[in-house]
């Protein structure tokens, strides 16, 4: 009779294998490193303390290898580090690791609220001075990096939202400049739609297959013009409010109805529709930061394109746009070498170091003193991206959370269906959202899963000059 594993077997196998392979893995990257002469004797030089460092970074990693090889042959701590890329079954791999007692001595963290919890990562306030930690002020955010007054984690790179548009559609639709406020957002789109239709030009897309079609150009206008809020929720008052996403909804819905979005808009993800904006075909759509790389290398293209600021309802920016960052690298809290870990790290975290990744295209830094350093990335079509005064990294919300405690269809597949079909109005779409989502925060709450409370003192705009200046 033929067999099938079960699901629990099949888990089981899986880290059986996974377990095997981290630990023949750990256990040559483990081995003692001597400095030895031609005859196998000790040469008298000191021994190298030895790192293992895991990642789950691919798009870097011939980079910072090469940056590794250096510090390796250079740094006067006697350090040596051995870099892992595991892009695959990366969170499985952790966990066999540090259930086997190999985990590495410093990784990648990719789950910053799970690793703290069980006990995966060392408290970086006793290892880094006062003096490094300070170059951090204002950007390390509870949740994220820090828990309970305690530094785990340090940021790095984060991905910045902006309005992408095709320079020559917009001004043969008599655009001097892009888009400033959403009604310009429609009236542009609308234009451009009737000037390119028979040519297959439409004025704006957004890949709605999933709910970022929704949130990409959602949470960064929404959060832009509202002092109070981010992902529906209200910090002042400690409750959701989507009405916060009531201008930018009715913009797509408005673009849509006017027959100004690419059709099959329903079904777009956002490779196909990347390979229609290289093509000419798109006014505008809304992305982050990875764009330019994308069309340098994934979808080259010859279009005259740039970037600007997601527009809001009066095209000012009364709250600050939404900067997607979180965690970077972390210290095992069972090493016994964290001092040297602790060294690795500022070398990651050096001004020199950080400053050419930059340049070099590879991410665009959230730490003020690397933005100060940095001159003009390398990469075409970087510039739009660069932190303003208006960028910033925004305190944890308990949407996730409540989302697990959620009954019925997530808000972004609600608005996204409004924007599609109108087949409700806004306000019963938003007080229906509201309803739902606060009972699913009051269940999280009474169960202990979130303490994220009111903070009738906060005020979006302070966030504002925490990544750039200008």
């Amino acid at each position: 009779m033929k067999q099938t594993l079960g699901k629990k077997s099949a888990h089981a196998l899986l880290l059986t294998i996974v377990a095997a392979l981290v630990l023949s893995a750990c256990s040559a990257s483990n081995a003692p490193t001597k400095n030895t002469d031609g005859t196998g004797g000790n040469s008298g030089a000191e021994d190298k303390t030895k790192l293992t460092y895991w990642t789950m970074d691919r798009h870097d990693m011939d980079y910072m290898q090469q940056k590794i090889n250096a510090y390796n042959t250079s740094n006067t701590d006697h350090i040596e580090v051995e870099m892992k890329v595991m892009a695959d079954n990366y969170n499985q791999s952790l966990e066999v690791a540090f259930a086997s007692n190999q985990a590495p001595d410093v990784f990648k963290v990719n789950d910053f609220e799970v690793y703290v919890t069980k006990g995966y990562l060392a408290p970086l306030d006793d290892l880094l001075s006062q003096q490094f930690l300070g170059q951090f002020d204002g950007v390390l955010k509870e949740k994220v990096t820090t828990l309970k007054g305690k530094v785990y984690s340090l940021p790095n790179t984060g991905q910045f939202w902006r309005l992408l548009y095709n320079v020559d559609l917009m001004e043969k639709a008599g655009f001097s400049e892009p888009p400033k406020t959403l009604d310009e957002m429609v009236e542009a789109a609308k234009i451009i739609t009737e000037q390119g239709k028979s040519e297959g030009i439409y004025g704006f897309a957004s890949n709605f297959k999933n709910g970022s079609g929704f949130t990409r150009p959602a949470y960064a206008s929404g959060s832009a013009d509202s002092g109070t809020s981010h992902e529906g929720f209200n910090y002042q008052t400690g409750e959701f409010d989507f009405a916060m996403y009531r201008d930018i909804t009715e913009a797509l819905r408005q673009i849509k109805v006017d027959g100004s979005m690419i059709p099959g808009a329903e079904s777009l993800d956002i490779d196909p529709l990347r390979a229609q904006f290289a093509q000419g075909k798109i006014g505008m759509y809304v992305n982050h930061s990875g764009e330019p790389s994308v069309y340098n290398s994934q979808f080259p293209t010859d279009i005259n394109w740039s970037s600007t600021m997601i527009p809001t309802k009066t095209g000012e920016i009364n709250g600050a746009v939404w900067v997607n960052a979180g965690a970077y690298i972390g210290v095992n809290a069972k090493s016994d070498k964290q001092d040297a870990a602790a060294k690795f790290i500022e070398f990651l975290y050096s001004t020199e170091l950080r400053k050419e990744y930059q340049e070099k295209g590879l991410g665009i830094s959230v730490l003020p003193y690397v933005n100060a350093a940095a001159g003009k990335p390398e990469l075409k079509g970087i510039d739009g991206f660069l932190p303003t005064k208006y960028d910033a990294i925004f305190p944890v919300t308990p949407l996730a959370i409540s989302e697990t405690k959620l009954e019925g269809k997530k808000a972004a597949d609600v608005f996204t269906e409004y924007i599609l079909t109108g087949n409700q109005s806004i306000d019963d779409a938003i007080q229906d959202i509201n309803t739902r989502y606060n009972k699913a925060l009051a269940a999280a709450r009474s169960e202990g899963l979130t303490d994220i409370e009111a903070d009738p003192s906060y005020d979006t705009k302070a966030l504002q000059g925490t990544l750039g200046n200008e």
